[in-house]
């Protein structure tokens, strides 16, 4: 059995049902473990949809789907396996997503575009194109308003526990609810990640709001996470909006003034699956925080703080507890940003040790050492050149993430 990362929530959240939502994960053989690996979300007819995808141009059959599907902006299903990544799989992975899609539009007598599919695990395996197809009558069978935490579970590949997070906010005073599910563990790193993300809401929003709310969240939650700098041929986060809690004020725009709360809560709830994600990297020991300020932009920012948070060296520093701040210098050199060498300031630990391109006058190293040993890292980075800031979230690097992944086929 699988050890549950130290970095691991105390447990999965309550989360409540969202009307014109239902659930349910089940085992469906597709995991060598049996264990559960089908997913199924029905939405209520009319139920709004927007979606990102990986930037791999060894994309898998489930997000060609999905991105044409997409036009249609409305969502009755979705349906996501794991265990097997349908990617690589030719004509075989293009014939198992039309018989799924199929399957699910007769089952729910609607659009065939209206079927949203994913899928995740091992590349280069065929499935046989009706194995899904045939699974989703049971399936269907156990749809239920709050199955949360078993369809958390369905999506899991090598993570070691199910991620789920829920919000409530307001649209012009009016109570909505936001739930969201979404797995990771390795191979994560933008865009997006080997990940997996659905979110649902009650509240009444057009699918092009949807969009341009999904893509600045996805910014500053999945897009700024890494485990490993390795970015995969599946990752996908959809989000559905039934309209089928209290009614509220009109949205017209992403800018809305009565949706500020609603978008904040969804920024929020992103960012809180991102770091769950980022907790339970394979094999991480230690979650850390990097903080970029000072840069030329916010891209800028975010570009900085992912050559810090992608660098081997950094990362097996932080594994080692080893407080080498000259890795953190050579990341910053070579993200390709401006930067400052004579202003650059860093701090680990909310302890100086640069500032203004010189180490700190005194500066003591064992209270950032014994930071380091710690399970929660904060890295702090200014590299003086203008006000943009960024927030990215990784782990440390050691011998369980080459346990993992040299074992992961066996």
């Amino acid at each position: 059995m699988t050890k549950i990362s130290p970095l691991a929530p105390k447990r999965f959240p309550d989360m409540p049902h969202v009307p014109g939502v239902r659930v349910a994960g089940a085992a469906c053989g597709l995991k060598r473990t049996r264990s559960p690996d089908l997913f199924l979300a029905e939405l209520d007819a009319g139920t709004t949809v927007a979606g990102v995808f990986t930037r791999s141009r060894c994309f898998s059959a489930p997000v060609v789907w999905c991105r044409e599907a997409l036009s249609r902006k409305r969502v009755r299903a979705i349906v996501v396996n794991s265990g097997n990544a349908n990617a690589f799989t030719g004509l075989a992975g293009d014939r198992m997503v039309a018989r799924t899609v199929k399957a699910a539009a007769k089952m729910f007598k609607c659009p065939e575009k209206e079927i949203f599919v994913a899928s995740t695990g091992v590349i280069g395996e065929p499935v046989p194109p009706g194995y899904v197809a045939g699974k989703l009558t049971g399936m269907k069978n156990r749809l239920a308003p709050k199955a949360w935490a078993k369809a958390a579970k369905a999506i899991m590949t090598t993570d070691t526990f199910a991620k789920g997070a829920t919000r409530q906010a307001v649209i012009g005073g009016v109570p909505v609810t936001l739930n969201g599910i979404a797995k990771g563990s390795g191979m994560i790193a933008p865009d997006m990640a080997t990940m997996l993300s659905f979110i649902f809401t009650d509240a009444a929003i057009p699918a092009t709001v949807l969009q341009k709310l999904l893509v600045r969240a996805t910014s500053r939650s999945f897009n700024s996470i890494t485990v490993d700098s390795d970015t995969s041929t599946s990752d996908t986060v959809l989000i559905c909006a039934t309209g089928k809690g209290e009614k509220h004020r009109k949205v017209v725009s992403p800018g809305d003034r009565h949706l500020r709360d609603f978008r904040e809560k969804l920024d929020d709830l992103m960012q809180d699956l991102a770091q769950q994600i980022a907790r339970d990297g394979e094999g991480a020991g230690k979650f850390v925080t990097i903080r970029v300020s000072g840069a030329a932009s916010e891209k800028a920012a975010r570009r900085i703080g992912l050559a810090v948070a992608n660098s081997p060296l950094v990362k097996t520093a932080f594994a080692g507890g080893d407080a080498n701040w000259g890795r953190v210098v050579m990341a910053v050199g070579k993200a390709g940003e401006k930067a400052d060498r004579d202003l650059l300031s860093i701090s680990m630990g909310g302890i100086a040790i640069t500032r203004k391109g010189k180490i700190v006058r005194g500066y003591d190293e064992k209270p950032v050492t014994a930071h380091l040993k710690g399970r929660e890292i904060m890295v702090e980075i200014n590299v003086g050149v203008g006000k943009g800031c960024a927030t990215v979230w990784t782990c440390d690097l050691n011998r369980g993430y080459i346990t993992i992944n040299a074992d992961y086929r066996s």
